[in-house]
């Protein structure tokens, strides 16, 4: 069954759109002490569901106690941008240029999962995108799917880290593929690009000085001190990933969900909007993670650092609307405009 399984694995996932597939051994992960001492550090910052879900993300087994293998599934999303278009716009994250990956990754993983069980009676199953308690990036690299890079992500060698990762715990032992030698080497590009220091000399990354985490998952003011590192990002970073000489284009045909729909926003229009309003837009994309309230607040830092006078009315509403936080940082803003 084994020969049998992973051939049918391979064929189906394919079939779904997963370009890799990895195979590691159930038990506890390999290196999960780095993530042990990312939480000893508090590198975590707000995020506690890191700290509540630990000891699950700790062995595969917690979720499904039957498992003897963990599947990890790759799937690219990186595709051309578009071109900067100027003016008071400001830049989103890649991975979340198009629908959102959790549910499209979900539903493929379900599919491969039925079409498994159904094929071989029996078998349990389990499957999580990130939003699960599974730690994909250390399945990854025990699995062979690529090296844990300094910026802290998944790489794989010569084809760089523009994918997503999902898991799938199966209840039957497969010959688990051998680990990818970590190639980092003396390079440090992504500990050097990244505009606020969050990337650590030691390898690593600190959550709170990071402008993807301060501008998702961070709920409360933006430290000053950083803000105009921020440049024009107002959803995420991809400053160390495009830094990466690993960085190639994607190998084969990239889902058409991740087509480019969002790769700038208008600052004004996203200040001006509504809570309801923009909620409507951001309908199916990432980009409905960061809450209405703190898109506006990197709205405000963004225009800040454009430093366009034409933010000025808008950034002034913002400033008079009620809001303690966004007054702040809308009337920081306003100190940065251009007469």
């Amino acid at each position: 069954m084994p020969a049998d399984l992973r051939t049918t694995l391979v064929q189906e996932a394919s079939r779904l759109g997963f370009g890799r597939v990895r195979v590691a051994r159930a038990g506890p992960p390999p290196t999960f002490d780095r993530y042990d001492a990312f939480l000893a550090a508090g590198y975590h910052a707000e995020m506690r569901w890191l700290e509540a879900s630990r000891d699950k993300r700790s062995d595969a087994r917690q979720m499904l106690p039957e498992a003897r293998s963990v599947v990890v599934l790759a799937m690219d999303y990186a595709r051309p941008g578009p071109p900067d278009p100027g003016g008071l716009t400001g830049r989103v994250a890649s991975y979340a240029w198009g629908r959102d990956y959790h549910s499209l990754i979900g539903l493929r993983v379900r599919h491969l999962r039925r079409a498994l069980e159904a094929a071989f009676p029996g078998l349990l199953t389990w499957g999580a995108v990130d939003s699960a308690p599974s730690w994909e990036r250390g399945w990854a690299e025990a699995a062979g799917m690529g090296f844990n890079g300094k910026n802290g992500l998944a790489i794989v060698p010569s084809e760089g880290s523009y994918f997503f990762l999902a898991t799938i715990l199966l209840s039957e032992e497969l010959t688990p593929d051998a680990p990818v030698p970590e190639r980092c080497g003396r390079c440090r590009r992504c500990v050097d690009a990244c505009p606020t220091a969050a990337l650590l000399e030691t390898g690593g990354m600190d959550a709170s000085r990071c402008i993807s985490y301060l501008t998702i998952e961070h709920d409360g003011p933006i430290p000053e001190v950083l803000r105009p590192q921020m440049g024009r990002w107002v959803f995420g970073c991809d400053d160390c990933q495009t830094v990466c000489p690993h960085q190639h284009p994607a190998r084969g045909p990239v889902p058409e969900d991740f087509a480019p729909r969002r790769a700038w926003l208008p600052l004004p229009a996203i200040l001006e909007a509504t809570d309801q309003a923009l909620l409507d837009t951001f309908e199916g994309s990432p980009l409905r993670r960061a809450a209405p309230r703190r898109i506006r607040r990197s709205a405000c830092v963004v225009l800040g650092n454009i430093g366009d006078p034409r933010g000025r009315t808008v950034l002034e509403r913002v400033r008079d609307g009620g809001d303690a936080m966004l007054a702040e940082h809308a009337e920081w803003a306003l100190g940065r405009l251009g007469t």
